[in-house]
């Protein structure tokens, strides 16, 4: 088996880099200067306790790959990116190769199984970053993180738990689930606080904002009959798995949202994490105003420019309840 990782940014650099330094064979999908880097010198993992340089092959797109029954394409590009990926992937591959969402939000799957046959979810609890091309960081250091996965919608099959057994065998914990969607729905939740880590300083004045986010998520998940994992058994499934320690003395700045911001990328993916909850607000007549203040927020800061943290939490909330008046 190949694994064909398709964004081998923070997240797709820190998986091939794990499968790679465990013997299976990787292929990665890289993009400009980051590209160029790698296939130059190889791919720099750096982690608390290590920093090593692999020699893992890249390419820039999925047509300079000869594809073949044993590939198995992992996603991990922001989910803005991914049906322009999608159809890339489809030219190059056709429609049988395995495709695997190791993406946040819920809304990648659905794109990939409008083209693929055979589709699957990933819950990615990774703490990674990239700032410099040709390297990747991981900050954690028991496991480098947990990713569950399983078919879409539901299910499980043989290639499914092959793919799970190798992971969880790459200082990742990984296993085959029955209904992975259950679990990326409650990782969404988790994920709608991104936006704000990216527009503001995250403290005590913050809190009453993440509570309306969260609050909002819970009630069109009721009122569109969606089934999530709970609080108390994500945390149980995190256990001591995912350990945050500080690589060169300086700890995780922050989530992927900031550090889109950061790199000046000129987009975010609040579109399919806050603005999921706002699509299903819609769908179901359920009022998301801080949802939907946070998705705006956020497009326009990625659009315009600005640093993170920018923001003041006051103001964020004066806008959500003018929405809400």
């Amino acid at each position: 088996m190949r694994f064909v990782i398709y964004g081998a940014g923070a997240v797709g650099g820190t998986i091939g880099a794990r499968l790679f330094q465990h013997g299976h064979e990787v292929l990665l999908i890289a993009r400009g200067a980051h590209h160029d880097a790698i296939k130059a010198t190889g791919l720099t993992f750096v982690t608390p306790i290590e920093s090593v340089t692999l020699p893992i092959p890249v390419v820039s797109h999925p047509s300079e790959i000869t594809f073949s029954p044993d590939d198995v394409v992992i996603l991990t590009m922001k989910s803005q990116h991914t049906w322009d990926a999608l159809l890339s992937l489809r030219a190059a591959a056709g429609t049988d190769v395995p495709v695997i969402c190791c993406q946040n939000g819920v809304a990648n799957e659905r794109m990939a199984i409008r083209l693929f046959e055979r589709v699957y979810g990933m819950v990615v609890m990774l703490p990674a970053n990239h700032f410099e091309a040709g390297v990747v960081e991981c900050n954690s250091t028991s496991k480098s993180g947990i990713l569950d996965t399983g078919c879409y919608p539901k299910g499980k099959d043989a290639l499914i738990t092959v793919v799970a057994k190798a992971i969880d065998g790459s200082n990742c914990s990984s296993f085959a689930d029955e209904d992975v969607m259950r679990w990326k729905y409650q990782k969404l939740l988790r994920n709608l606080n991104n936006s704000l880590q990216a527009l503001c300083e995250m403290n005590e004045a913050t809190l009453p904002i993440s509570s309306m986010l969260h609050a909002e998520a819970l009630s069109v998940y009721e009122a569109a009959g969606i089934n999530s994992a709970g609080d108390e058994e994500e945390k149980e499934r995190r256990g001591d798995f995912v350990t945050m320690k500080p690589i060169g003395g300086k700890r995780r700045a922050g989530g992927s949202s900031w550090q889109s911001l950061m790199n000046g990328k000129g987009d975010i993916e609040s579109d399919y994490m806050n603005g999921e909850i706002v699509l299903l607000g819609r769908m179901n007549g359920v009022a998301t105003p801080a949802n939907t203040v946070l998705q705006n927020l956020a497009t326009q800061a990625a659009r315009e420019n600005w640093e993170p943290g920018r923001m003041q939490a006051q103001t964020i909330m004066s806008q959500i309840e003018e929405r809400r008046d």
